[in-house]
């Protein structure tokens, strides 16, 4: 049979056993503890970062709808006066044509004047030396 002494090895061997597996437990434990905290900690910012997200979203939306109304304003606005203003435009137009057909009209009758009184002058020039008698 074994001894006493044999009994009480065997059992500080189990102890020992025993407190190197609670500690690993627990050293696991502690890991594990560090593992999810680190986990969550990374959750919580994405959860933070989705609702900043989502907060710019909306905000976007909002300014994209008021740009959007702005300009519907301002291109009724550019039509209205386009629409006033089309009346004095043409009248524009038709006066610039009107002065450009004014100004040839001019310079016509100026090149006709001028190549009339040359002519004229010219005959004037003969008429003169013959009654001057001078050749």
């Amino acid at each position: 049979m074994t001894s006493n002494d044999d009994i009480l090895r065997a059992l500080g061997r189990v102890e020992e056993g025993v407190r190197r597996i609670r500690e690993d437990f627990q050293e696991e434990k502690h890991n594990a503890h560090e593992s999810r905290a680190v986990i969550h900690a990374r959750l919580d910012s994405q959860a933070k970062q989705i609702g900043h997200l989502d907060t710019t979203v909306a905000i976007s939306g909002g300014v994209d709808a008021q740009i959007r109304e702005e300009i519907k304003a301002l291109k009724e606005t550019v039509d209205r006066n386009h629409a006033s203003v089309q009346p004095a435009l043409e009248e524009w137009k038709r006066m610039k044509t009107l002065g450009v057909g004014i100004s040839g009209l001019i310079a016509f009758a100026g090149l006709t004047i001028g190549g009339i009184v040359a002519y004229i002058g010219d005959g004037t020039v003969s008429a003169i030396r013959h009654w001057l008698k001078i050749n």
